[in-house]
């Protein structure tokens, strides 16, 4: 069974904390795909992208991306650049699974991430990084995409709720 819900979007989104959030919601699991990766690694992110590269770790998380796809049951939050690689736009697009594009204006994504220094892709210029990251991504996720949630402004809670509401029919 696929998963209830797969959650994408860019770094400082509210992919982890929606996720969570919306899983408590819903009484079923939540896996973020980058944490699943250290569980299975025993390194992190920031270590595989350092020792092994890019290439190597959007391997890794494709392979562990289609696997969860077709054996987890709950809300699955995706690694913000995992839908750069085509076949796991490929896989997301045949699971059957709702794809949820979080996103937030670049000023509060710089915000919320402020003192996270495990982002590999955004070491150096995080501002300018992050708006290539947003230019290079948003065709990517809107490919993915059935519905897409601004978390601007919001809590964590209200965005959670929101979610829930669209996913399970009831009216906003």
């Amino acid at each position: 069974m696929p998963p209830r819900v797969v959650l994408v979007g860019l770094p400082g989104s509210g992919k982890s904390a929606v996720g969570a959030a919306l899983a408590s919601r819903l009484e079923v699991a939540f896996a973020d795909s980058d944490e699943l990766i250290t569980q299975q690694t025993g390194r992190s992110v920031s270590e595989i992208f350092s020792s092994q590269g890019e290439p190597a770790f959007r391997q890794l998380e494709a392979d562990l991306i289609a696997e969860a796809l077709v054996s987890f049951d709950g809300v699955l939050a995706l690694g913000g650049g995992a839908v750069t690689t085509e076949s796991v736009r490929q896989d997301l697009l045949a699971s059957g699974a709702p794809v949820v594009r979080l996103g937030a204006g670049h000023e509060e994504l710089l915000h919320r991430m402020a003192g996270s220094g495990d982002r590999p892709l955004l070491a150096g210029d995080p501002a300018a990084r992050l708006a290539d990251l947003a230019k290079a991504r948003a065709g990517l996720y809107a490919q993915v995409a059935s519905l897409s949630i601004d978390t601007s402004g919001r809590s964590v809670a209200e965005v959670a709720a929101t979610l829930h509401r669209q996913l399970v029919g009831q009216p906003s």
